[in-house]
């Protein structure tokens, strides 16, 4: 059975980073593209950034561009990494890995049909 794990989520400073990561099992997503998304209290799911099964097209939220950056490698399971720069009070939501299975990265959560449980960001004022 395909599952996606994410780790890295925690507690930081405004101004700090993370680094998240989602590791897939039960099968390879070398050949999907994949995407983090958020979902706050009382908000809808949003994209984050996603990225093409090669890793040579991304694209992010307007929120994050510049300060987050989406990568993946697929040598052996398939690992999604998040790095998350100069975060802020309004990144604080609930991160999900996603996998989809067209090749390039889309940006509406139902394309994707691949979810991890979520890891917590919270960034303190």
């Amino acid at each position: 059975q395909a599952q996606l794990v994410e780790s890295g989520g925690g507690l930081v400073q405004a101004g700090g980073s993370l680094r998240l990561s989602c590791a897939a099992s039960g099968r390879t997503f070398s050949s999907n593209a994949m995407g983090w998304f958020r979902q706050a209290p009382g908000k809808e799911r949003e994209l984050v950034a996603a990225i093409s099964w090669s890793g040579g097209r991304t694209t992010y939220a307007d929120s994050v561009k510049g300060r987050f950056t989406i990568s993946r490698d697929n040598a052996k399971n398939t690992v999604l990494f998040l790095q998350m720069n100069s975060l802020n009070p309004e990144d604080t939501a609930v991160y999900f890995c996603a996998a989809t299975n067209h090749a390039q990265p889309m940006g509406a959560p139902v394309y994707y049909d691949y979810w991890g449980q979520g890891t917590q960001v919270t960034v303190s004022s």
